[in-house]
């Protein structure tokens, strides 16, 4: 009998390991923080394994970075990047046609303006992440820094991936926008999106902003996560295979500007505030 209790016991670590083992990764990042400190203080009520992009000369860039940190959360610098679009853009956005220099410069500055980084991703960029040659500049100015670069994949073509060969950079990639509108259920079929293909993948990394909506259904979502899914880190991704398959956005008529109140028609692909906008 006591063998047999002993047997049990021996059977039932190893399948709580091999579960834990197949269990799929979700992990959620929220972009555009520090420009509205009361609203995206609801992201820092949220497990500390939601992680926070930080754009770089926000004005409460500083503050929100040390926050989240002191939390134990993962900070990313939200990188402002030149997109095809023609629509007023962020302080120091990068180009595809400046100087090594010039990226260097400003890469520093966002690094001291977002402390406790380890990791950076593209504020909208369609136009600087599809070239090889601007990109190719980035991560060679992100090996100073020993950080991480999630691509956005703001447009199919994005050359992150190849620009970081032999820099040590190491790339993930996102799979799901998650409020492309600011209609719950949207936001809700998209997180369940992320939470199928973690499932199916073995991970997935999805893509929010502080708004309301997606605060609301982050908060009724979190916390009823299926049993085979896990919040993760981003950074506990870098070693996961990434894939190659581009997920876009919703369709989207029109969006709420959130930094200037008005509003902006779109055309193709578009989304929450200037910076979801490619």
């Amino acid at each position: 009998m006591r063998d047999l209790k002993i047997l049990t016991a021996v059977l039932i670590g190893c399948l709580v390991q091999v579960y834990a083992v197949q269990a799929g990764k979700l992990s959620i990042v929220i972009d555009d923080v520090g420009y509205h400190p009361h609203e995206e203080n609801a992201v820092l009520q949220m497990p500390e394994a939601v992680s926070v992009a930080v754009l770089p000369n926000a004005p409460y860039a500083r503050l929100m970075a040390t926050r989240a940190h002191s939390q134990n959360r993962e900070v990313l610098i939200h990188m402002p990047m030149a997109p095809f679009s023609k629509q007023p853009l962020e302080q120091d956005t990068l180009q595809p046609d400046m100087s090594s220099e010039n990226i260097q410069r400003i890469i520093r500055n966002a690094v001291n303006n977002v402390p406790y980084a380890v990791g950076m991703n593209n504020h909208m960029g369609s136009a600087m992440t599809s070239s090889l040659p601007g990109m190719q500049k980035v991560m060679q100015a992100l090996t100073s820094y020993r950080l991480y670069f999630l691509d956005s994949l703001t447009i199919s073509n994005s050359q992150a991936t190849r620009a970081a060969i032999g820099t040590g950079v190491k790339v993930i990639k996102r799979k799901v926008f998650l409020d492309d509108t600011a209609n719950e259920a949207d936001i809700r079929h998209q997180f369940n999106r992320a939470v199928a293909l973690a499932r199916r993948n073995g991970s997935a990394i999805a893509i929010g902003h502080p708004r309301p909506a997606t605060v609301k259904v982050l908060q009724q979502m979190l916390p009823v996560l299926p049993a085979d899914i896990v919040l993760v880190k981003p950074s506990s991704l870098l070693n996961e295979p990434q894939g190659s398959s581009y997920v876009p956005p919703l369709p989207v008529k029109a969006q709420k500007d959130g930094f200037t109140g008005s509003v902006k028609q779109c055309k193709g692909q578009c989304g929450y505030y200037v910076g979801r906008n490619r």
